[in-house]
């Protein structure tokens, strides 16, 4: 139990590494921009990878009628989030120890990554539906409006995850460093469990 206990309280701890490295990044490539603009998204906010990229995408952004990336005061997201991750973290440490001085079974560490596994779909599917507002929600009055071959205004919703062509800009989505501390910090709980019940059989 102790090995398993370990495994929990280290899960536990990997999740405050969101604090400091962003879950994902979009960059936008383009002719005119010889070093593609991008974002960090974190899980408290949004930060251009270089200086003025933030600023740069909502110019290109305006002339077509999206809105702005978001701030941190815009999103109930990037307030509640991080003080869920704190208190998931909290609660995981305090199972590990409880285990580890056989306090409690090894059936508090599967309901802890059941809370987590439901709070990861959530992100994702909110992630997905930000995304999708953030390029379909248009300015009726923007400079450009284009369409398509049936007259329909154009989307211009980013990849949830891959690349994708939009215009002439060249999108790409994919999961940074913290979605990593995110998959590793459910896994080894997930280990602990087992190695806890196999412990506790062998102890039958």
């Amino acid at each position: 139990m102790k090995k398993a206990s370990l495994l929990m309280i280290l899960g536990a701890l990997l999740l405050l590494a969101l604090y400091k490295f962003p879950l994902w990044n979009i960059t936008l490539g383009a002719p005119q921009y010889p070093e593609p603009l991008g974002m960090n998204i974190f899980f408290n906010g949004i930060e251009g990878v270089d200086e003025f990229d933030i600023q740069n995408i909502d110019g290109v952004n305006h002339y077509i009628g999206m809105k702005k990336v978001p701030k941190k005061e815009d999103m109930w997201e990037f307030t509640v989030f991080p003080i869920f991750i704190a208190i998931m973290s909290a609660i995981g440490i305090l199972i590990g120890f409880l285990g580890f001085f056989k306090k409690i079974s090894y059936n508090w560490f599967l309901g802890w990554l059941f809370v987590m596994l439901i709070f990861g779909t959530y992100g994702l599917y909110d992630f997905n539906l930000w995304l999708q507002n953030y390029g379909t929600d248009l300015n009726p009055k923007a400079i450009m409006k284009l369409t398509d071959a049936q007259g329909n205004q154009m989307s211009y919703k980013p990849p949830f995850i891959g690349t994708k062509h939009i215009l002439n800009f060249t999108a790409q989505s994919y999961p940074r460093l913290g979605t990593l501390f995110v998959f590793f910090g459910t896994l080894l709980p997930f280990l602990g469990y087992f190695f806890g019940k196999k412990s506790a059989k062998i102890k039958k």
